[in-house]
Order: structure tokens, then sequence, then C-alpha cells
């Protein structure tokens, strides 16, 4: 892939956004790359937790105003195709079992911040920022930030920051609970985390992950609670982690990586 890295190690799968002389800026091929990558970060029977990163100092500025077609010469399908595409990140990473997280080492700008808002987990550098700017520019958040942002902060304040386009410093977001750390260095605590998670029981975290549904009823919830669970109970890591419980010993999970 030109434009988008994907690497898997260690039972970490590594998606980079790589145009850093635009700060991760994307246009159409970078964005159906990405969404490739995460199809492969999907299917990857080696992955049990996925990294979202930006090459540089950016994380991604959103969409690249310089290689867009003037859209008011197409049509609304051919808009609504395009929109499609970066819609179809946000919904990938919401839909992945596996956990997913965003090292957002620098600024995250409109359809930038939103794939950061789709992911399970953030950590952010001191100096990244994150940025719902759309009604700077005359438009919406038509890639799912203004359904995700206020599901994470809260509706009220989550309308201060649509309504206005005004940065999400790191500092904000820590203090508005969105980010799970802010450092110098968010890739390093991202892998951290990762590698934390990783070594859990795999179908423990992705049911959990699963069960993690605010549009649930009380009573869907406990229904499916009682599928993943049986799954969980029938899973060989739960019986090897509960031996190892017992006999006061790390697990040894039979893993590919």
């Amino acid at each position: 892939m030109g434009h988008v890295q994907y690497a898997c190690s260690d039972g970490i799968a590594t998606i980079t956004m790589d145009r850093p002389d635009v700060y991760n800026a994307f246009h159409r091929e970078m964005i159906l790359e990405l969404n490739e990558a995460i199809r492969d970060a999907r299917e990857d029977s080696k992955a049990y937790t996925v990294i979202l990163t930006g090459a540089g100092d950016g994380f991604c500025s959103g969409a690249d105003v310089n290689s867009m077609p003037d859209w008011t010469a197409q049509t609304k399908e051919e808009y609504g195709a395009y929109l499609w595409t970066v819609q179809n990140v946000v919904r990938q990473l919401r839909n992945m079992d596996k956990p997913t997280i965003a090292a957002v080492n620098g600024p995250a700008i409109g359809a930038g911040c939103d794939f950061t808002l789709a992911c399970d987990v953030r950590f952010m550098n001191e100096d990244a920022v994150l940025r719902e700017g759309f009604v700077r520019i005359g438009l919406v958040p038509g890639d799912g930030g203004a359904w995700l942002l206020p599901k994470l902060i809260g509706e009220s304040k989550a309308r201060e920051y649509l309504l206005t386009g005004k940065d999400i410093t790191a500092t904000d977001a820590e203090d508005l609970g969105l980010v799970a750390g802010v450092s110098e260095d968010a890739l390093s605590d991202a892998e951290e985390f990762a590698k934390s998670v990783r070594d859990l029981p795999a179908q423990a975290v992705r049911n959990t992950k699963k069960l993690i549904n605010s549009e649930l009823s009380f009573d869907e919830y406990c229904e499916k609670a009682i599928d993943y669970q049986w799954e969980c109970v029938n899973d060989q890591e739960h019986k090897e982690a509960t031996q190892a419980f017992q006999d006061k010993r790390k697990p040894e999970y039979e893993r590919q990586y």
C-alpha cells in the first residue's frame, strides 16, 4: 500500500496513515487503502488488538482539499458514494470485534477526529488536538462525529465542540475522560495498552467489546450476555486462565504469534 502501512507483530496489528507531508490528510486512494487495511486487521488471525496512528507529526488532518474534485459539478449520488467510503472507516472500526486503539500523535481533524472517536480507546501526545471543525468550513460532521462525541463526553459538552469547531486539547480530552492517557509518546502508550489486552483470553475480550453497547436495553444486554458467556465458558483460554489462577501461575495460551 502506498499511503497506508499495515504491520502485525506479536499479536498487535498497527495501521499507519502515511502522508506525513500533509499531516496524513486523505484523498480517495488513501481512504480506500485505509478501508482495506482495517479489513486486513479484522481478518488477520495473528492480530489480537489493533492500533491506528499516523506517520510523522500528524494523526490525520481530514480530507485533503487540494485533491478533492469540485463536488458541485458532481451528482449527489457520486458525492454520497465517496462519503460512504469515509464513513466506512468509522463503521469498520466500531464493528470490529478486536479492540481498537488510537495513538493520536498529532492533529486529528474532521474525519481524522472521527476515526479516533470510533476506536475503543485513545491515547494522545501532549501537543495533539482533536477538532470537529466542519462548521468552520460550512459543512456538517458527515463521518459520525455528531453521533459519536455526545455518547463519549455527554451531549451538552459535545454541542460546545461540534457547534464551534474549537479544539479539544490533550488536557481537555483527559479531563473529559475521552482519552486513556496523555504523554510525549502516544504510540508507546498505545502499544503497552495493546499488550495488556492481547495477553487476556481473546474470546472474553471480544465478547466484552460486543456487550459495551449503549443502544441495547438491559433485557437485550442480558440475553446477549448469556450467549457470549456460554461461548466463553466453552473456550479453551477460559479453561486455561481458570486453571492458571488455581495453580497460582501465569496462563499459557496457544497463540500463533
